[in-house]
């Protein structure tokens, strides 16, 4: 068995509600085990047979559908690869006050969405993109930023789901390995 952490977009937002009590049964009752949670937001630690983080990701999508009625992206990383984020951010061209936040990819982006995320030049706004990483940087509420979830997704052509940097390192801390 192997450990993959889950990123669940859009959970507990819009009237898409989600108990992670409920959550960690359902996800039980498809076969995956040693389920946890972590706050309301739909991060999701679990162990699989399956060998890639894509099968994890298509296995889990199936389970939440199929469950929940409603479609949920699920971005999924290795316990490594969270610890690496971490470990290999770059540093944060808005300066130390600027809010910090990752938007995890599910794939890498075309090498002109690369160029269009990485160039992208909004007042109090930075991004640059590491793999299928994200680094966001904002020197303004989150909700006045340009460079929202739904706007990524069609810059970047694939789906997204975000955190903020301390609610990583939080699972770092938890989930993520040496």
């Amino acid at each position: 068995m192997s450990t993959y952490i889950a990123f669940l977009r859009a959970v507990n937002v819009g009237g898409r509600v989600v108990k992670m009590e409920a959550l960690r049964g359902h996800l039980q009752d498809a076969g995956f085990t040693d389920v946890e949670t972590y706050i309301q937001s739909g991060n999701v630690r679990v162990a699989s047979r399956a060998r890639s983080t894509a099968k994890v990701e298509e296995k889990l999508e199936a389970a939440l559908a199929s469950t929940l009625g409603f479609e949920v992206p699920a971005l999924v990383r290795t316990p490594r690869e969270l610890t690496a984020i971490l470990q290999t951010s770059p540093a944060s061209p808005l300066g130390d006050a600027a809010r910090h936040y990752v938007a995890f990819l599910r794939r890498e982006p075309s090498a002109d969405a690369v160029e269009r995320l990485d160039g992208w030049d909004v007042d109090g706004e930075r991004l640059k993109l590491v793999g299928r990483n994200l680094h966001m940087w904002f020197t303004k509420p989150t909700h006045e930023a340009k460079a929202t979830n739904a706007r990524l997704e069609k810059v970047s052509g694939v789906a997204a789901t975000s955190r903020d940097w301390k609610v990583l390192s939080a699972l770092a801390a938890r989930w993520g390995e040496a």
